[in-house]
């Protein structure tokens, strides 16, 4: 009988299920960039071996490398690790492990319930990177640093930090003078990089992201244009926060950290220095709009999710008090008037501070 390699049962089946699991789960997220010369092979062998021992996450793999953001069970913690390590090129695989929630706010997340279903999909590349340049390659990248190199280095004068996050990930947290690239997609950030940082090719310059993937390749990126001393913080935020603690240095890092799983943040320090979107209150809670026809990603503080019902915009209030099938019939594009939203970017459109009592917010 062939092994199943892709999901058949309801998102809601398997996110009761999930909540009704016994053990604890670890959230974990890894990448290398290595040749896999047949990414759908290697794909197909994966999910039957993480299928097998409940493995939940999305998983990208291309021929240039691979992806991961996984809740694995405790109890199979062994067997993921050598599963991933008896592969050639992810043999010493550095898995950067969740920041645990201190507070037990959302227990399900600290026992690593961030995913409830294994995805895995081939793709042209992990990263896209929008480069059509046949020259450049990841062969030469930048230096890593660990913790300790880049709290030193941030100290230098010489040195420019550079944040290759997106725009609402930048918002809730980032390094001490980082220079935020104002844009949502990783492709457009590259080259405006290469713009904002001509006539510096002399100084130190560090890359940095959330897991180490998109500051790895934007560190090769900035090499291939010319720059010298490029440096990317090893493992991101993620690695850089367990290191601070096991070390026990000051953290550089301010604020939360934007994740992509269904915590939406994990808490570096106490610093809140974001704003709700609705109402201007110091916040940096990410929610996605209630209304499934918007699911905008927005920034909500605790008074107005009651207020507007964990929604983005009175208009999305009303959407989700009309009946059910009516509802269905906008998603559908039936006379959807003005209560479908586009989801291109994560910023909030005007249509919040036009509807909202308490004015224009900027958000960028």
């Amino acid at each position: 009988m062939m092994a199943l390699l892709h999901n058949r049962v309801s998102n809601k089946e398997l996110k009761d299920r999930l909540m009704n699991e016994s053990f604890k789960r670890t959230t974990i997220s890894f990448y290398r960039y290595l040749p896999i010369e047949n990414p759908q092979h290697f794909r197909d062998d994966l999910y039957k071996l993480f299928n097998a021992i409940q493995v939940f996450g999305r998983i990208y793999i291309a021929k240039e490398g691979i992806n991961a953001q996984l809740s694995v069970p405790e109890h199979h913690l062994a067997e993921f690790k050598n599963i991933l390590h008896n592969y050639k090129g992810l043999e010493d695989l550095r898995l950067n492990v969740a920041v645990e929630d201190p507070n037990g706010l959302n227990d399900e997340f600290k026992q690593g319930k961030s995913f409830w279903v294994l995805k895995i999909k081939v793709r042209d590349k992990i990263v896209a990177d929008g480069i059509e340049d046949p020259d450049f390659s990841m062969d030469k990248k930048g230096k890593y640093l660990n913790a300790a190199q880049m709290n030193e280095m941030l100290n230098d004068a010489n040195t420019i930090v550079v944040d290759m996050r997106n725009h609402y990930e930048f918002e809730v947290g980032h390094f001490e003078n980082a220079i935020e690239i104002p844009s949502d997609t990783f492709r457009d950030q590259l080259p405006m990089a290469i713009d904002m940082l001509k006539g510096k090719e002399d100084k130190n310059i560090i890359m940095y992201c959330t897991g180490g993937i998109r500051c790895e390749k934007a560190s090769a990126y900035m090499l291939h244009q010319g720059f010298e001393n490029v440096y990317h913080l090893e493992g991101g935020i993620i690695h850089y926060s367990k290191e601070i603690k096991e070390q026990h240095l000051p953290a550089k890092f301010i604020g939360k950290n934007f994740v992509f799983d269904d915590r939406l943040g994990e808490r570096i320090t106490e610093d809140i220095i974001a704003l709700c979107h609705q109402c201007g209150k110091p916040c940096d809670t990410h929610t996605n709009c209630k209304n499934d026809g918007c699911h905008l990603l927005f920034i909500q503080c605790a008074d107005c999710a009651t207020q507007f019902n964990g929604c983005c915009s009175i208009e999305c209030v009303e959407t989700i008090h009309l009946p059910k099938e009516r509802q269905e019939a906008i998603r559908k594009g039936i006379d959807k008037g003005q209560n479908i939203f586009n989801k291109s970017s994560a910023r909030l459109r005007p249509k919040l501070p036009d509807l909202l009592k308490t004015g224009d917010r900027s958000t960028s």
